[in-house]
């Protein structure tokens, strides 16, 4: 199990178990290892004020400034999704924290396929979302969101990362906000069990440049073409066709 630092438990709004981690690998790490040992139950949240290993998509790290962002991973189970869901969940989780960041800002915002949240043209947080799977189970899902909160200087190789700090020039408290999108994921979640099509329908709808030219690229290959939303699924529709998430990445105008 991944060295905690300094743990601090609380109730969260799942009822459940809150940490808090100084210092930690990934908190998507330590929250699977509690679920391998048998210490994590629906509701567990791990929260860390620095991740020096965090992992995004397409095996992507994740860098924060120490103390300055969001970075924490919700245990949930599941049920009763089955696995042809897994898509559909993790579009829950990024619509769940798109209308809390329209709560401190409004306008601009999207969902970048699969998962990134984007104020205008910048990513604001990302999404990851990994599962404990037993034959045709789906035990458990670790939902990770990785937040720029109050960061305000950037390297360069992150020119596109943007704050909340930056958009609304607040500076907010890091444990608050992470209830508040602890509780946002928790409703969505539920929406997700009574209602997935109404799940898909807001996805597509926040998607960013839906129904506008993308430009991807597919290996060696530049393609553009209209995006046209996605499917239960994942994949991503188009006017040149579908896609699956891995087989194409958005190139992003500078």
């Amino acid at each position: 199990m991944p060295d905690p630092g300094t743990e601090n438990t609380h109730r969260t709004t799942f009822d459940n178990q809150w940490i808090e981690l100084d210092s930690v690998d990934s908190t998507n790490n330590y929250a699977m290892a509690r679920i391998h040992a048998g210490m994590a139950s629906e509701g567990l949240v791990c929260l860390a004020r620095h991740q020096w290993a965090g992992k995004g998509q397409r095996g992507r790290s994740w860098r924060d400034e120490p103390g300055q962002n969001l970075m924490m991973s919700l245990v949930i189970k599941p049920g009763p999704l089955d696995l042809s869901r897994q898509f559909l969940f993790s579009a829950a989780v990024a619509l769940s924290i798109l209308e809390q960041v329209r709560l401190y800002s409004p306008d601009h915002w999207s969902i970048k396929w699969p998962n990134d949240i984007y104020w205008n043209d910048r990513k604001a947080a990302g999404i990851l979302v990994e599962s404990v799977i037993q034959g045709n189970d789906w035990l458990f899902a670790v939902a990770g969101v990785g937040m720029n909160l109050n960061q305000e200087v950037f390297p360069p190789e992150l020119s596109r990362a943007v704050s909340l700090k930056q958009i609304t020039s607040i500076h907010y408290d890091l444990v608050q906000t992470a209830r508040d999108m602890v509780k946002a994921i928790q409703n969505g979640i539920q929406v997700l069990r009574k209602d997935p099509e109404l799940v898909l329908r807001g996805y597509i709808q926040s998607m960013y440049k839906i129904n506008q030219p993308i430009a991807m690229r597919k290996g060696k290959e530049l393609i553009i073409a209209t995006l046209q939303g996605v499917d239960a699924a994942g994949l991503l529709q188009t006017s040149s066709g579908s896609f699956e998430w891995g087989e194409v990445e958005f190139i992003v105008d500078r």
